[in-house]
């Protein structure tokens, strides 16, 4: 962690903060800045850059603010492929990175200077911006106090920071697991009060910044916070009906905390860990009590149809919707050592060749999720091995994988193109499912033969 040094005045009132420091720029944006400086403008770094540097991190976006308006700083680099999607914001693109140049905030319609943007940005750690023709940094809002403290603190009045951008309240908590900060109690105590403005924000945002948070080394805490604060129930309110819901022997945790605790138990991927929050989604909607006993029949069918709308109003794209409906279909994996090789088969075809090993991390996390220790496990373990081994003896799964095709079908039955041919083929495939060594064109030829001279 660096340290404060050569505390000093910068032009600025006696409560402005600077502090001498060194940072390591890339070439590219050391030429931003110069060409504004050249033209006549102040440029600085801000945000992330600085925020890493002082944490001795490799730092992912360079960000810079200037006293420039968005007409010129076009005009200045109007050599370079630039575009702008944001609102004061001119987007560089260099040897396939992307850097941003932004106007600076100014207050009550005022031009903007460092510290008024700097009073505008999100929280104190990314208050920050660096001169990099004075090696100091720049920090009126102790930012480098609070990340000494570990603290994630919005900048003067959380309530002000997160009426300019309410996604700041998810930021917060994204922020703070990424880098395992705790949440100033004031800023928590404004994001509960303003959680009802998430709703304006665009679902698309919401969306991205839930999966930042979900791959965050400790998801479980996050979502608890999202849910404590309230900003929950503005994007997945369906996992609230699960809080405090009891289960039955079979689990120790509650429908939420089990959720939470499968989450955590997959690895950082965000297709898998989508997919472990929503697997028991359904289970609230499908509850009933039997002799005294919980049971949540057709939960999985349920939750992947709900998940399925889920992120169709998240707009998540159809392969990422395809991908997770399909593993909260099929994990309730109830597998026994007598299973049949053409019963794990039948299980690798519906979940397939690339969603098979997801599958199983999905139900081991389920699994673990329930707080007891059994042998589901092991028999997991068991069914592994027997995939694995499949999977090197090259079996036939698809109906690409048939030793004849479509062409040949329609040549043997004398069937014209259409449905009937791939119904065809899906029965061969069944066939093939339950005995492999029936898979070659011969045998396959002189099946369908036999079954066009007797079709019943």
């Amino acid at each position: 962690m660096a340290r404060l040094k050569n505390l000093m005045k910068y032009n600025a009132p006696r409560n402005k903060l600077e502090f001498s420091f060194r940072i390591d720029i890339p070439d590219f944006v050391s030429t931003i800045i110069k060409v504004l400086k050249n033209k006549g403008f102040n440029a600085f770094i801000v945000g992330g850059a600085v925020r890493d540097a002082l944490l001795e991190r490799e730092a992912i976006d360079w960000d810079i603010t200037t006293n420039a308006g968005v007409h010129e700083i076009q005009s200045v680099f109007k050599n370079i492929r630039q575009f702008s999607l944001k609102h004061e914001t001119v987007t560089l693109v260099h040897s396939g990175r992307s850097y941003e140049v932004t106007t600076m905030k100014g207050i009550n319609g005022k031009k903007g200077d460092i510290y008024s943007d700097l009073s505008h940005r999100d929280f104190t750690l990314n208050a920050m911006a660096y001169d990099e023709e004075k090696s100091i940094v720049i920090d009126p809002h102790d930012g480098e106090g609070d990340i000494k403290g570990k603290i994630i603190r919005a900048v003067i009045n959380p309530g002000d920071r997160f009426r300019e951008d309410p996604l700041r309240m998810m930021r917060a908590v994204r922020i703070a697991g990424e880098l395992g900060f705790t949440i100033d109690k004031n800023t928590v105590d404004e994001i509960g009060a303003h959680a009802s403005s998430l709703a304006l924000v665009s679902i698309e945002r919401v969306r991205d910044e839930l999966i930042k948070i979900i791959l965050c080394k400790k998801p479980s805490n996050l979502l608890e916070l999202l849910r404590t604060t309230g900003l929950m129930g503005y994007f997945l309110p369906e996992l609230l009906e699960g809080y405090g819901m009891e289960q039955n022997s079979w689990h120790r945790y509650t429908v939420f905390k089990h959720t939470l605790e499968t989450v955590e138990n997959v690895p950082s991927n965000h297709m898998l860990r989508l997919a472990a929050l929503l697997h028991d989604i359904g289970k609230p909607r499908v509850r009933e009590e039997i002799n005294n006993e919980y049971h949540f029949y057709n939960h999985a069918a349920i939750s992947s149809s709900m998940a399925k709308d889920i992120m169709e109003c998240l707009r998540f794209s159809r392969e990422e919707i395809k991908k997770v409906t399909s593993l909260i279909l099929l994990h309730m994996i109830d597998y026994s050592e007598v299973w049949s090789d053409a019963a794990v088969r039948r299980l690798i075809r519906r979940a397939g060749r690339d969603n098979i090993d997801e599958l199983l991390t999905l139900r081991k996390a389920d699994i673990i999720a329930h707080g007891f220790t059994d042998n589901k496990l092991k028999l997991i373990a068991h069914l592994e091995q027997r995939i694995e081994q499949m999977k090197n003896d090259n079996m036939s799964l698809e109906i690409t994988d048939l030793a004849i095709d479509g062409k040949k079908v329609m040549d043997v039955m004398k069937l014209e193109p259409g449905p009937e041919v791939g119904k065809v083929l899906g029965r061969l495939l069944e066939l093939v499912t339950d005995n492999p060594e029936l898979n070659s064109e011969e045998k396959l030829v002189d099946i369908l033969i036999r079954y066009r001279l007797n079709p019943r």
